[in-house]
């Protein structure tokens, strides 16, 4: 069964999938209202809402209704400076942003978290994604999508050497560990929300590429 949602949520506006994604929720029909709260002003739109600030502050002044939230929450521990910073964000921010989009009405989540993500993992990064679905689970979401992409490949604004060097050995990879645009991961997660599917899904890399083709 296919949804028309027409009251979006939308954290993490401003990021490299964030951005990708708005542009595309601005420009579907259905989609009468946007409300991305963002650190810095967003462009004009005449369907976004963008109320101006830090993120933790902003939440409890949102108003709903909202039918869906995506959450494009994430950094690293080199731009968060440690690793608690790095928690506060991609854990703490995270489940706090999905408990007040439950309050607003929202029935389905979208949340962008990564390959191999896993309470129980060893690699610090890894294990903080995995709490933070797990966390989210028990926030009793109708529908809640998790989508595991690898590397995320785009132009940055803080374009980092490494994943530079990786992003065209990442798009040969198959499966799971392969690097995915994040302009189809953003269409990606627009498909998955128009899908209703009661419970948990968990979609990695592979059907991520494939869903935003």
């Amino acid at each position: 069964m296919y949804l028309t949602p027409q009251h979006i949520l939308l954290a993490g506006a401003t990021g490299l999938t964030g951005e990708h994604l708005l542009d595309r929720l601005l420009n579907e029909p259905t989609v009468t209202r946007v409300l991305a709260p963002s650190r810095r002003p967003l462009a004009e739109h005449p369907r976004l809402e963008n109320p101006v600030g830090e993120l933790q502050s902003l939440l409890p002044a949102l108003e709903g209704p909202i039918d869906i939230a995506f959450c494009c929450l994430g950094t690293t521990i080199k731009q968060a400076g440690s690793q608690e910073a790095f928690r506060a964000v991609d854990l703490d921010m995270v489940v706090a942003f999905g408990k007040r989009a439950r309050e607003l009405g929202a029935r389905h989540l979208l949340v962008i978290s990564a390959v191999n993500a896993d309470p129980e993992s060893s690699i610090f990064y890894s294990r903080v994604k995995g709490e933070m679905e797990e966390a989210l689970k028990l926030q009793g979401w109708p529908q809640l999508t998790i989508a595991q992409p690898s590397l995320l490949i785009g132009e940055r604004q803080d374009q980092r050497f490494v994943e530079q060097l990786a992003a065209p050995i990442a798009k040969l990879i198959p499966g799971k560990y392969g690097g995915i645009e994040a302009c189809n991961l953003a269409r990606a997660l627009w498909r998955l929300a128009l899908e209703e599917q009661d419970g948990v899904r968990v979609v990695e890399s592979d059907d991520l590429r494939r869903l935003g083709k």
